[in-house]
């Protein structure tokens, strides 16, 4: 695979599709502790058409590089790896951390996104003091506790089990750097008073059974966006690999649909 030295990290990437296919490429961002490969399904429908961009952000998959602390560092990150790939405009589709990624480039860079597409995320983590309290104290547990404990609940119950504990084992090769100091960053992201300023077109899909980023908080993020299409999806916080082809149905919809009308269900 392709790598790019960004500061002290080497990023692998996966560019593929044709240069001169429909639309401006597509930039597939993954979330934390995951890799570009919880992207597989989406990669292979829309790379037979279009040119599309994913990446193992730093310190995770087979990017290597730690220290990273903030979420606009990872943008940067983005972006460095699109001007390298001499990409000015294109769609941004990010999960969970990733969709966080795509806000901050979306708020600093309107010009170069045309579309945007946010899988699990929201602008700003918000909980009651008790579930803040309890969320602090897991970072107490042991570090492999801690990890299995947030991966098991990100998916919907019923998810097979074999499945789960092959994304925990995966997710464990993530340096405890990274994965510590990531939680940390997704905690203090907010961008919730800003979203109003982003007027890319935005699709948010969101699981309906997410209990890492609740449902209620994507919509309480959507009221401020001006022309929002909302899908909900009977799924956890693992989307992409829970439902993959139901959400590159809704991709492939909002991504080809030239009007924007908000949906439930």
């Amino acid at each position: 695979m392709p790598q790019l030295e960004v500061d002290g990290a080497a990023l692998t990437y996966d560019d593929e599709g044709p240069r001169d296919g429909d639309g401006v490429p597509l930039v597939f961002v993954h979330g934390w502790t995951a890799n570009r490969h919880r992207w597989d399904h989406q990669l292979a429908h829309f790379s037979e058409r279009r040119r599309v961009v994913r990446l193992d952000l730093r310190g995770h998959g087979e990017s290597s590089g730690t220290g990273v602390r903030t979420i606009d560092a990872l943008a940067q990150d983005v972006l460095a790896l699109l001007d390298h790939l001499k990409i000015e405009r294109f769609a941004i589709i990010g999960h969970s951390m990733g969709g966080m990624i795509a806000q901050t480039i979306a708020l600093a860079h309107p010009e170069r996104v045309e579309r945007m597409v946010l899988v699990n995320s929201i602008g700003r983590m918000t909980y009651s003091r008790g579930r803040a309290l309890l969320m602090a104290a897991s970072t107490l547990a042991p570090f492999k506790v801690f990890l299995a404990t947030n991966i098991q609940r990100a998916f919907a119950p019923g998810h097979p089990r074999e499945e789960i504990r092959e994304y925990i084992r995966a997710s464990a090769e993530t340096p405890r750097e990274v994965v510590m100091t990531l939680y940390r960053a997704m905690r203090a992201f907010d961008v919730l008073d800003r979203v109003g300023e982003i007027r890319t077109p935005t699709l948010m899909v969101h699981g309906y059974h997410d209990i890492q980023l609740p449902v209620s908080q994507m919509l309480r993020m959507a009221k401020a966006y001006p022309d929002a299409v909302i899908r909900i999806v009977d799924a956890g916080h693992e989307l992409p690999v829970e439902k993959p082809a139901e959400l590159t149905k809704a991709l492939d919809r909002f991504l080809t649909d030239h009007g924007q009308v908000a949906s439930f269900g």
